[in-house]
């Protein structure tokens, strides 16, 4: 019998009211749904400096990298929603990619041990036409270069400030349902993989 997927999910905001979370949580209950352990996490929780080799040099990786690193290794799957500024991801999540990719103890540089052999699903809502589709692009690239498998199926929701529930949920029942089906997508490939 295969082992229970772990996924850890999370959206590229700080902000406390944001779409992206309440996005990622929609697809984390859809992975739940289809028999996953979910962690959701707020990177809000986890600050961290800006990346700097001189601070790394100087004081190792700080706690909440290491907290983040720990986590990201601790699970196989990844649903990851992504904000987009200015035509890609945020800083804030790209830092927390830096951070989590670099090399602690005994660890060799660029094993990529947060990263590498994770699945991911990633998708995105924006105040914007495209849904944060642009970012996507790059977020994308971005772990595909770092060894994570990201999944074909990605939703980037537009007109996001019209498109939740005061609950958290989707208007649009449809959507609501393929964000959920994210979620459940991921759960049964890492199932198969077990």
């Amino acid at each position: 019998m295969a082992s229970t997927p772990k996924i850890l999910a999370f959206a590229g905001s700080n902000r406390i009211d944001s779409y992206n979370k309440k996005l990622v949580k929609i697809a984390a209950s859809g992975a739940k749904a289809a028999g996953a352990e979910v962690t959701y996490i707020d990177l809000r929780d986890l600050p961290l400096p800006l990346y700097d080799e001189d601070l790394e040099a100087q004081e190792g990786l700080p706690a909440n990298a290491r907290t983040l690193k720990d986590l990201l290794i601790s699970h196989q799957g990844l649903l990851i929603a992504s904000p987009e500024y200015n035509s890609s991801l945020t800083a804030v999540l790209k830092n927390a990619i830096d951070w989590a990719s670099r090399p602690y103890q005994n660890e060799a540089p660029l094993a990529l041990t947060a990263f590498a052999g994770k699945v991911a699903s990633i998708m995105s809502a924006s105040p914007g036409a495209l849904g944060g589709l642009r970012g996507l692009v790059h977020l994308r690239s971005i772990l595909g270069n770092i060894k994570v498998l990201v999944l074909p199926d990605q939703i980037a929701v537009s007109k996001a400030y019209e498109a939740f529930n005061a609950d958290g949920t989707l208007k649009d029942p449809k959507q609501q349902q393929s964000i959920e089906r994210l979620g459940d997508g991921l759960t049964k490939i890492l199932l198969k993989l077990n």
